[in-house]
């Protein structure tokens, strides 16, 4: 997951394990609330930049925090 945090933060991926409840097509445009501020980690082959905060579900499957 690409993440655009504007002109002072930049582009930021994240290894964000979110398909079970969202398509492609939910994410683009959508706000996230995020940690910018941690060291960078490897998650499998992708390095993971920033950490997307969501919840788990009572399955394990992360449900996006909501930004009203």
């Amino acid at each position: 997951m690409w993440i655009d945090f504007g002109p002072d933060i930049g582009e930021m991926k994240s290894s964000a394990q979110i398909m079970r409840y969202y398509s492609l097509e939910m994410i683009v445009g959508r706000q996230v609330a995020a940690v910018v501020n941690f060291p960078p980690r490897q998650i499998g082959k992708l390095m993971s930049k920033v950490l997307v905060l969501g919840f788990p579900d009572r399955d394990g499957d992360v449900v996006l925090a909501n930004i009203d």
